[in-house]
């Protein structure tokens, strides 16, 4: 696997080049103002329909959430473009026996209270606008090897142009009770969350 990279310049280069493309590219970035624990890491399970799902959440984490930011993501776009690791990507390959080591690295970022771990259990892009989320199994391993030192934090982020020439990003946020969850306990938790903030957005009269 290939673990975020630790160059300092990199990293605040990234930082500036996402806030400002992000700022740039929408008209608002809208979120829920929820309360964290601060004394805990972060869990962040997202839905997954374009380029900019990270670059939002990057936002939502530094301007909400106040962590260090990490997301998985696929080995191949982290080859491809080799400088996400300085934004604090890390990869996972799921044809590969270090499938595992990635699964298990996202569990100990979660021991450290300083760190939010993105993770979009759909394992590809989907619409926007999907009525049923896909979950990859691997999200209960990363859960059980953390062994509950972390928040669970649901995101269901929708992108819509409105009255505007730039589209407005809206992110739906919860805090879910961690308890013991089976993988189906889990999905199912996320769908209701998914279709409330779905009901939510295209309820959205101007």
């Amino acid at each position: 696997m290939i673990k975020p990279g630790n160059n300092f310049i990199i990293r605040q280069i990234l930082h500036y080049y996402v806030t400002w493309i992000v700022k740039h590219h929408f008209h608002e970035l809208k979120f829920d103002p929820i309360r964290v624990d601060p004394g805990k890491s972060i869990l962040l399970i997202a839905n997954h329909f374009s380029y900019w799902d990270s670059l939002i959440l990057y936002i939502l984490c530094r301007k909400l959430l106040k962590k260090n930011f990490h997301v998985m993501v696929r080995e191949d776009t982290t080859i491809k473009f080799q400088y996400v690791k300085y934004g604090g990507a890390f990869s996972i390959n799921r044809q590969s026996k270090d499938v595992l080591q990635s699964l298990d690295y996202a569990a100990e970022l979660l021991k450290n209270p300083q760190n939010l771990v993105l993770i979009f259990p759909q394992g590809k892009l989907y619409s926007n606008f999907v009525n049923t989320m896909q979950f990859e199994k691997g999200i209960t391993r990363v859960i059980e090897k953390a062994e509950g030192k972390f928040q669970l934090l649901f995101a269901a982020t929708f992108v819509q142009y409105l009255k505007h020439k730039k589209p407005t990003a809206a992110v739906y946020l919860q805090v879910e009770p961690l308890q013991d969850k089976s993988f189906e306990d889990l999905k199912n938790a996320y769908q209701i969350h998914y279709d409330n903030a779905k009901l939510q957005q295209t309820e959205i009269v101007i």
